[in-house]
């Protein structure tokens, strides 16, 4: 007879041998309160702990606007969707977020989908599979959505080199000019948090003919006079085709989208089985995501509030000689570069500072990257950034971790394999 049982268990071992085995903190956001929650560890014991790993990146999970658009909607229409828009039709809360989105982007059309996830995988496969003999050229640190969306499509890629514009169009002069073709490359990237030379990017586009498409989602509500992102701060939404972006972070909620001409939306909506098949995204949640969406096309508070508290944090880690990777946007690496002392600084952080930020293992960063990812809100006062500084100090010297980053070079299966993750 077959172990079945024995497989899976072999193979959550092999994990927690490698030290990449993951395990999930329990715990409770307080409304109002954030970043401060409630831990609860395996004796149910419970405590108040500062979270500083969130993708909640401007704490609009916590906006009073945003917790009332949903309590009333849901008190007015109910709590599901009801099914697939197919069957059930279109809730108008989603219609009307649908509309905020296209307006957020200057676009013609947008289209919701229940996550970031799904609406990549979604629309580059659908996009990708719908051009006769298409060719993508995938930047080697898209997203595993993205990737996988290139999977699914079934057509030939190419990658090129992380930013590497001179590399891109090295690929691309080796293709024929009247090949279908697809960029699809992310604005911000969430582990080092650098960003795409979009530019740069939009201009080969339009010498070799192809079809961009980026990934907003570590931007859009952050960046832009109406958070529109980095194509919107860079004055280039019109010459990106496709913008996908998340609900979830900037905007607090969830949910993924695309934004495009209404001949491309129409075609994803028409032909992809994660949108055709699965049920929509309830109205309380739609109204949530649009209240967010139009108090930040107006507020830049929260935006400004944000660097703020970003720049200081990456001032007061660097002051102290901890090993911050230099970032460009609100992401603050900080780097270990070691599986098991990663996982060892997070426990520690927990159990003795009350301080949460999940470790980031391989495959989401390269072996030997390894690292804590630290994402400041507007909601962490100068305070909180204080004590992160001395608990991170005292973490540091305990384990005996290196002050200096480690020099690591991306590998052959790293430059084809590696999801960047979050």
């Amino acid at each position: 007879m077959v172990d079945y049982r024995g497989i899976f268990e072999d193979a959550v071992d092999a994990l927690r041998q490698e030290k990449r085995y993951r395990v999930f903190a329990d715990i409770e956001r307080v409304a109002g309160r954030f970043p401060t929650a409630i831990y609860r560890d395996q004796s149910d014991n419970q405590r108040e702990i500062t979270i500083w790993c969130s993708n909640d990146y401007l704490g609009m999970g916590q906006h009073p606007k945003v917790i009332a658009a949903m309590q009333e909607t849901a008190a007015k229409l109910g709590v599901g969707a009801g099914g697939t828009r197919n069957i059930s039709g279109t809730n108008r809360p989603l219609v009307e977020l649908e509309r905020s989105l296209a307006d957020l982007h200057r676009k013609e059309s947008a289209l919701v989908f229940t996550s970031g996830f799904v609406s990549n995988e979604a629309a580059i496969a659908t996009i990708a599979r719908l051009m006769p003999d298409c060719i993508i050229f995938s930047d080697q640190l898209n997203h595993a959505s993205m990737i996988q969306g290139v999977r699914q499509s079934g057509m030939e890629k190419k990658i090129f080199r992380h930013n590497d514009v001179a590399h891109l169009r090295e690929l691309l002069m080796a293709v024929e000019r009247k090949r279908p073709k697809l960029i699809a490359f992310e604005s911000v990237y969430s582990m080092d948090g650098d960003t795409a030379p979009i530019k740069a990017i939009a201009d080969l586009a339009e010498e070799f003919g192809a079809l961009t498409y980026v990934d907003e989602v570590h931007a859009v509500g952050m960046y832009g006079a109406r958070g529109g992102g980095i194509a919107e701060r860079e004055g280039l939404m019109e010459r990106i085709d496709i913008i996908e972006g998340t609900l979830a972070k900037g905007f607090g909620v969830m949910g993924g989208y695309i934004a495009a001409n209404r001949a491309i939306v129409d075609a994803v909506r028409s032909y992809a089985p994660e949108f055709i098949f699965t049920t929509a995204l309830p109205p309380a949640l739609c109204a949530a995501a649009r209240a967010s969406i139009e108090h930040l096309k107006v507020s830049d508070g929260e935006r400004r509030s944000h660097q703020r508290q970003v720049q200081l944090t990456k001032q007061m880690l660097a002051e102290a000689g901890l090993p911050v990777m230099p970032s460009e946007t609100h992401i603050v690496p900080l780097m270990v570069g070691d599986a098991r002392l990663v996982k060892a600084a997070s426990d520690l952080l927990l159990s003795k500072h009350n301080i949460y930020i999940q470790p980031i293992n391989y495959p989401t960063v390269p072996r030997g990257t390894e690292r804590l990812r630290i994402t400041p809100t507007p909601l962490h006062t100068d305070e909180m950034v204080a004590a992160l500084r001395q608990a991170l100090v005292s973490v540091w010297a305990e384990l005996e971790l290196p002050r200096e980053r480690p020099q690591t070079e991306l590998s052959a299966g790293d430059l084809m394999l590696t999801p960047a993750g979050g």
